[in-house]
């Protein structure tokens, strides 16, 4: 099925879907504070899911290349995980933005308790419209939040307003790999439906990058690093914890298309 079927993502449902998933995470006691797939250096290792959402996102710091001097924007900060662990492992400044206001409460609690709040600042805001003044950040840091945006080579472009020259953007997100089948897989179609997601062609990476002025240095593969082992891991924990779900991720095992790349580019 063409992707052109799902529908393109809607910034102010997408806000209320992510603070609807936050809610019900309270109401069972939990919430994942990385809110996005695992690492896994040996797919076949024995690392936790959790140690993994926690090493996929130092995969990301690692190419960002930052330290304490450093300001980075977290685009899609979730409840503040990741932007948390950039300043923990780097002493960088971090603003974080979601369109999800309950996530920015949240985040900006998690940052007080870890006693990062001078450090840390998370806001609600649009990728699509950027509230900065141009050349505001030294890197963009973009977990799997592109897979929501409407227009990504809109958010490309704002990316690079917003980076200072020599700045640096690392982002990942989900994307249909091929050979493509002549029909995609109902369990991929599903999911996207379920959570407000479209996949881009990865061949137009490049091109789109180059068209908003950023310059690609690195384009990678990471499924077999990151999807089946993450559903098979989080299907389990649904399982163990009897809670009911949107989408059954069981349904995407085996289905090796459903890939999840990682980008690195810069602003020259």
């Amino acid at each position: 099925m063409p992707e052109s079927t799902l529908p393109v993502p809607v910034p102010e449902a997408v806000g209320k879907l992510y603070d609807e998933i936050l809610h019900e995470e309270l109401s069972y006691g939990f919430v994942n504070r990385q809110l996005h797939i695992g690492f896994w250096d040996d797919p076949e290792s024995d690392t936790p899911y959790e140690e993994a959402a926690v090493r996929f996102t130092d995969v990301v710091i690692e190419r960002l290349k930052v330290d304490a001097n450093a300001h980075v924007l977290d685009l899609g900060c979730g409840v503040g995980g990741p932007g948390l662990q950039i300043v923990e492992r780097t002493g960088a400044r971090v603003t974080g933005i979601s369109i999800s206001e309950e996530q920015i409460k949240a985040a900006n609690k998690n940052a007080a308790d870890a006693g990062f709040a001078d450090r840390a600042l998370f806001r609600h805001a649009n990728a699509m419209q950027l509230p900065f003044e141009d050349e505001s950040f030294d890197a963009v840091m973009a977990l799997e939040s592109m897979v929501h945006m409407p227009d990504r080579e809109q958010v490309l472009s704002e990316v690079y307003r917003v980076l200072r020259p020599s700045g640096r953007l690392v982002l990942t997100e989900f994307f249909e790999r091929g050979p493509r089948k002549a029909e995609r897989n109902p369990a991929i179609d599903g999911f996207c439906r379920v959570s407000m997601v479209t996949l881009p062609d990865v061949d137009d990476y490049v091109p789109m990058m180059h068209r908003t002025g950023l310059r690609l240095r690195e384009l990678l593969d990471i499924t077999e690093n990151t999807m089946q082992r993450t559903f098979r891991e989080m299907s389990n924990a649904l399982t163990e914890i009897d809670r009911p779900v949107r989408f059954q991720l069981s349904d995407l095992l085996g289905v090796d298309e459903f890939g999840c790349l990682l980008a690195v580019a810069g602003r020259p």
